[in-house]
């Protein structure tokens, strides 16, 4: 039998195996006329696609033909998802991805399995949030052997009961976020190029590496300018130095 509602009768309508979005037509009886009541966008569905499937809220917007605004609601108003997984000895990736300023998805994942583990969407990225995620998964019988995390400030000191390990990549985007992908100077040239040896050299080796560079050009970044109206001094390569001394102060952790 048709279902009846406050706009008339509801038609069955075939499902297909591929409609990840339920469609309703109505048929209205004063009219006899039959339209589309919308699409239904399944929560679950969104969540599962976005977490697993790397989607953006561009493609998703495309995807199911509303405006991009409408996903982000439906984001915002989740919070969080926790999973168990029966894999309980884990080494664990952190980090957190912005859609916007206010809207970000903090991902706590198996690197070897490549499954996430805890997620939770966030305005902004917290020491606290990731500990929250961690103690979560430490109470549901995980035996956390290493954590691979970004650079947050404090953030490794939070952690020093587990191994915590910086992740490289974000070492090297800090470094290029200084020196920009093509740098002029011969000093930054050769800190670029060190700096992406990290992935593909150990420890001693590395540090051996930038300590020779440091020997080499450690009067050119310390050399300083002199403003005439202050009077004050600034470092004449303060990016140069920047870059140098965060890999420096991350040595022990990369």
């Amino acid at each position: 039998m048709n279902k009846k509602t406050a706009f008339g009768v509801v038609l069955p309508r075939p499902r297909k195996n591929s409609q990840k979005r339920n469609k309703q037509l109505y048929k209205c009886k004063s009219f006899g006329r039959q339209f589309v009541g919308g699409f239904r966008l399944d929560d679950e569905v969104l969540k599962s696609e976005y977490i697993e499937g790397n989607q953006t809220l561009d493609q998703f917007a495309s995807k199911y033909n509303v405006n991009k605004s409408t996903i982000g609601r439906r984001f915002k108003s989740m919070c969080h998802v926790h999973v168990i997984s029966r894999h309980k000895e884990v080494v664990i990736n952190m980090d957190t991805t912005y859609w916007g300023r206010n809207f970000g998805l903090m991902v706590i994942k198996d690197s070897f399995r490549n499954k996430i583990l805890w997620h939770k969407f966030v305005r902004t990225e917290t020491i606290a949030d990731y500990l929250k995620g961690v103690e979560f998964l430490r109470s549901h019988g995980f035996i956390i052997h290493d954590i691979v995390c970004n650079g947050l400030c404090g953030l490794f000191q939070s952690l020093r009961q587990y191994k915590v390990q910086m992740c490289q990549f974000h070492q090297i985007m800090i470094i290029r976020h200084y020196l920009t992908k093509k740098p002029d100077m011969k000093a930054t040239q050769e800190l670029l190029a060190i700096s992406k040896m990290i992935t593909h050299t150990d420890k001693e080796g590395f540090i051996r590496i930038l300590e020779k560079w440091h020997e080499q050009w450690s009067n050119f970044i310390k050399e300083r300018t002199i403003d005439r109206k202050s009077g004050k001094s600034t470092y004449t390569y303060p990016r140069l130095r920047s870059a140098y001394l965060s890999l420096k102060r991350n040595l022990k952790w990369l």
